[in-house]
């Protein structure tokens, strides 16, 4: 089942009926709901008994052995770190790989790419005729996981297509794809959700102050749903106290309070921040913090042109290298040092 917003992109996509292209590449921003109607949309393709407006049945074998995860003409690919999000047997769910040291064992974290293994394992599915007759269909999700070895992999599959496979890529980073990869897919972009559909659905979740989480995911309905029940949230309206004290910021007390968190969370709260301050200064109309008008109005105007850019390229690079094992606290020591200084 697709999400309420996505029934005009259903509509749309019907439109290649027919004409299937070999591969699809649906992109469009984080916490849409792009997997989910992806793996609709595989179904449909898989279905037996599919209804007029591509809707797969649901009650057909083919359909029921997508839902329990079997369907033999159906393989999804994904980072080891997303198998339980994408419903994948196994991956993040199982045993990692041990190591013993002087120390115990260590537990190997998850991988957060797609690997050239994947990508081979792939070749047998592909090169094999369909079990039911039909469509074969294999989704990678997200297509920016890909490191570089399996993007070459892949790209060698999609340029001699075996007969009766579809791809269904998705990506809400496309320009994190290799050019060779992007030119050899149709591409889908996925339409932002109306805010009075994403807010109406909220509300049906439970959810109170849709409109300013809405705004803090970006217009984003699984993002604020996360946001609703994020475990941090505490720490992260801390966090925006000390950014909305400009130059009174505490820099240390950041880097101890914050320490254990995710380096891309903090990142992230950071670069929203960093967005809505430099819209007060141009356009007065913060994004992401509305709630916060105030507090940017009077960070704006102390704040140093120069400075700013400065400390955006150093966000930038941090975000290049946030996955990386790093000294997390001197990390968030530096950035909030660095965000104090636009107002020396």
């Amino acid at each position: 089942m697709i999400f309420p917003w996505q029934a005009a992109d259903w509509s749309r996509l019907q439109q290649l009926r027919g004409h299937w292209p070999h591969a699809l590449l649906l992109h469009g921003q984080a916490g849409i709901g792009k997997l989910r109607f992806v793996q609709h949309l595989a179904q449909g393709l898989l279905c037996e008994a599919q209804q007029a407006n591509g809707e797969p049945c649901g009650a057909c074998e083919a359909c029921i052995w997508f839902a329990q995860g079997n369907h033999p003409d159906y393989r999804i690919v994904v980072p080891e770190a997303l198998a339980a999000e994408a419903g994948v047997a196994g991956g993040a769910d199982e045993k990692a790989e041990k190591a013993d040291g002087d120390e115990g064992k260590k537990t190997r974290a998850p991988s957060k790419e797609i690997k050239i293994e994947q990508i081979r394992g792939l070749l047998d599915f592909v090169g094999v005729g369909s079990h039911r007759g039909g469509a074969r269909v294999v989704v990678l999700y997200p297509a920016e996981a890909l490191n570089i070895a399996a993007a070459n992999a892949l790209l060698r599959t999609l340029e001699e297509p075996s007969a009766g496979v579809v791809f269904l890529m998705v990506s809400a980073r496309i320009d994190r794809l290799l050019p060779t990869i992007i030119s050899r897919c149709r591409q889908w972009p996925m339409t932002m959700p109306a805010p009075e559909l994403t807010t109406k659905w909220l509300t049906a979740q439970g959810v109170d102050q849709t409109v300013a989480l809405l705004a803090e995911a970006g217009g984003a309905p699984l993002v604020a749903l996360a946001l609703a029940s994020d475990e941090n949230r505490a720490l992260r309206d801390w966090t925006l106290k000390q950014l909305a004290a400009g130059p009174e910021c505490d820099a240390f007390a950041c880097g101890e309070a914050l320490q254990k968190l995710p380096v891309p969370l903090v990142l992230g709260w950071l670069q929203r921040w960093m967005y809505d301050l430099l819209a007060q200064r141009t356009a007065g109309a913060p994004r992401y913090f509305p709630q916060a008008s105030a507090a940017f109005t009077r960070c704006a105007s102390q704040a140093d042109a120069s400075a700013f850019a400065r400390f955006m390229r150093t966000v930038t690079r941090q975000r290049a290298v946030e996955n990386h094992p790093l000294n997390v606290r001197l990390v968030f020591e530096e950035l909030f040092i660095g965000y104090r200084a636009l107002f020396a």
